[in-house]
């Protein structure tokens, strides 16, 4: 079967490769503007935590409620490696989570986040959370970050006893459905590494017109 493709609000590709191995939806070729990609990696867990949390008919309707790019790019296994629209693919499928299954509340966010630290940290990237004191993996949490977003610029910007603050300096569309889901992922993998009592909350945020996104961190 020849490839096939779709065009992705504003103007990116997703194409098609057939129905051999290979025939897993992908986004290919530059969106142009300033815009932010997500990683399949992170988009690939969203219908894997609907599923999983909501059953078979959960995933139905929310794959219902999604705009069409993203509803046939999730027909099809996502690739790991490819880069898609963070609008289509990955906030307005996680907004419709939160209104289908937690009453319009952003904690839905927060919940896909510590899902997937809990299946990404102990598959690809737990090799960061091996050795190391909890100021250690903070630090190379920064590191893993941006491979899921670009662009964006992630860095430690206070490092105290019990207490760091982390500090999102660069992503163009910022959006507190992510933030939460940031939160989620770095709290769960703290937990995963093995801090006592990690709490992270947001003391600013560029969604809400801040020029940082600051995450502050405690643990006992």
């Amino acid at each position: 079967m020849p490839p096939t493709a779709l065009l992705a609000p504003g103007g990116g590709k997703l194409e098609w490769r057939g129905n051999d191995l290979d025939g897993n939806f992908r986004a290919v070729g530059s969106r142009g503007g300033s815009g932010l990609d997500v990683k399949g990696t992170a988009v690939g867990t969203l219908p894997v935590f609907v599923e999983e949390r909501f059953g078979r008919e959960g995933l139905e309707l929310w794959l219902n409620t999604l705009n069409e790019y993203a509803r046939k790019a999730f027909s099809k296994p996502i690739l790991q490696a490819s880069w898609f629209p963070i609008q289509s693919m990955f906030v307005e499928p996680t907004g419709a989570l939160c209104d289908l299954f937690y009453n319009g509340k952003i904690r839905g966010a927060y919940e896909i986040g510590r899902f997937s630290a809990e299946v990404g940290l102990r598959g690809v990237y737990k090799v960061f959370l091996k050795i190391g004191s909890t100021r250690t993996i903070i630090e190379k949490a920064t590191l893993i970050l941006p491979t899921y977003y670009r662009p964006s610029s992630i860095e430690v910007v206070e490092m105290q006893d019990r207490r760091a603050v982390i500090s999102i300096t660069e992503f163009p569309e910022p959006n507190e459905l992510v933030e939460e889901r940031i939160r989620g992922w770095m709290e769960r993998a703290l937990e995963i590494s093995g801090a006592r009592s990690p709490i992270i909350k947001i003391e600013q945020s560029m969604a809400r017109g801040a020029p940082t996104s600051d995450f502050v961190i405690t643990w006992n």
